[in-house]
């Protein structure tokens, strides 16, 4: 049955959590995303809106109403490699295979149900009734997020040239805030991010006889030591960097220096200058150090780049007065950006159109106020409370299409 108001229905509240439950307790990593896929292609043919692939498992819904303009808004659909401990009834089990084989347990442990189900539950409100709003809404429910591949396949599959070009790309994300409230930045929203792993070529030797290896840990650990001096004395302390090594690996054995190792890096930043500038540095250092080691080229693999999240600041100023009057003045702030990164803006970006991305909160008053840390985004115990958390998702969905879309 479709709703023939954009009011949320008890009915169709009650079946908005049951979605949720199944897709939280259903996760699959990232561009592995077939059953959710298929899912939600069966949901939006059930409510008569033509849908197609895209992607590899993206899915996008184009529905029509007459003449008027094109919203976009996107939902990602990925979980994480993580073992949820949050105790739910609905908790995940279930389990997935990283690229290299590795068997991983799966968690939506970042809230990409919560964006999902809010999603097709918008779109069956603006299904049931049409004679509110004109115009064409392209629904993006997007894989692969997570490892910024998503939003790339989505593009280099042609998105643009399948589904009507959009006049504005929304979207957004629930995070640990009260439920029930929005916040937001203006301009420059969420860091870019840039992960790459290095291999440190050397050669081995016995530990008593250094003096016959290139120690490729000695030569790690000058090269992770200098890369903290690229932000603390090569930035504008005025411009946000960061660069962080998350893992080191190298030898099996404390006595034999081994013939190579290995480390990765991330490196977030928001001004596109800033960035090229700490790349450059990056390489720079590994190779001078290398060279000082008496090393060969280390060799550089990028794992991932994460795009510039920007809010165009007039259609995120228009959008936020439209969220004040729904939501009340109280329950819209606005914040700094985010170190996080998202993969989002390249949606917007790949067509030169306005994007407005917000955070809605996923955690009641009592885990707000009550004793130790609120779980955060890809912790093994976050779990979005299901109300107001999806009710306002809703809402805010259905505030950004309408302020385009509405009669």
């Amino acid at each position: 049955m479709i709703t023939t108001d954009l009011q949320l229905t008890d009915e169709l509240r009650q079946r908005m959590h049951e979605l949720y439950r199944h897709l939280h307790a259903h996760p699959e990593l990232s561009m592995q995303e077939h059953a959710t896929a298929t899912l939600i292609e069966q949901r939006l043919t059930a409510l008569g809106i033509e849908n197609f692939r895209c992607g590899g498992t993206g899915v996008v819904g184009v529905l029509r109403n007459g003449d008027g303009p094109t919203v976009a808004f996107r939902a990602d659909t990925d979980g994480l490699p993580l073992a949820e401990d949050t105790g739910l009834d609905y908790a995940s089990t279930a389990t997935g295979r990283l690229e290299d084989g590795t068997q991983v347990p799966v968690m939506h442990g970042c809230g990409h149900d919560t964006h999902v189900a809010v999603l097709l539950t918008a779109a069956e409100l603006l299904t049931g009734a049409r004679e509110a709003w004109a115009g064409t809404v392209v629904l993006v429910f997007q894989p692969g997020e997570e490892t910024a591949a998503g939003a790339k396949a989505m593009l280099e599959d042609g998105l643009w040239g399948k589904a009507p070009v959009p006049d504005v790309v929304y979207g957004q994300h629930v995070m640990p805030g009260r439920a029930g409230t929005i916040s937001y930045a203006s301009g420059d929203t969420m860091a870019m991010a840039d992960s790459w792993k290095v291999t440190l070529h050397g050669k081995g030797s016995h530990a008593s006889q250094p003096q016959d290896s290139t120690d490729p840990i000695v030569l790690g650990a000058h090269i992770i030591t200098r890369l903290q001096t690229i932000v603390s004395r090569e930035i504008d302390p005025r411009r946000p960097a960061v660069v962080t090594v998350g893992t080191f690996h190298g030898g099996l054995k404390e006595n034999i220096i081994p013939a190579s190792a290995e480390f990765t890096l991330n490196v977030r930043t928001f001004d596109p200058a800033v960035r090229d500038h700490v790349l450059a540095a990056l390489r720079r250092i590994i190779s001078a150090e290398a060279a000082a080691s008496g090393a060969p080229e280390p060799t550089v693999e990028v794992l991932s780049t994460f795009p510039r999240n920007y809010n165009d600041p007039d259609a995120t100023a228009a959008l936020v007065e439209r969220f004040r009057q729904v939501l009340g003045e109280d329950s819209v702030a606005e914040i700094e950006p985010l170190m996080g990164s998202e993969d989002f803006g390249a949606l917007g970006a790949a067509i030169g159109v306005p994007t407005v991305f917000w955070m809605f909160g996923g955690h009641d008053a009592a885990a707000l106020d009550g004793e130790g840390p609120v779980p955060m985004n890809h912790s093994p115990f976050f779990a979005p409370a299901i109300e107001p958390t999806l009710s306002t998702g809703v809402q805010a969905a259905l505030t950004a299409i309408l302020s385009c879309l509405g009669r």
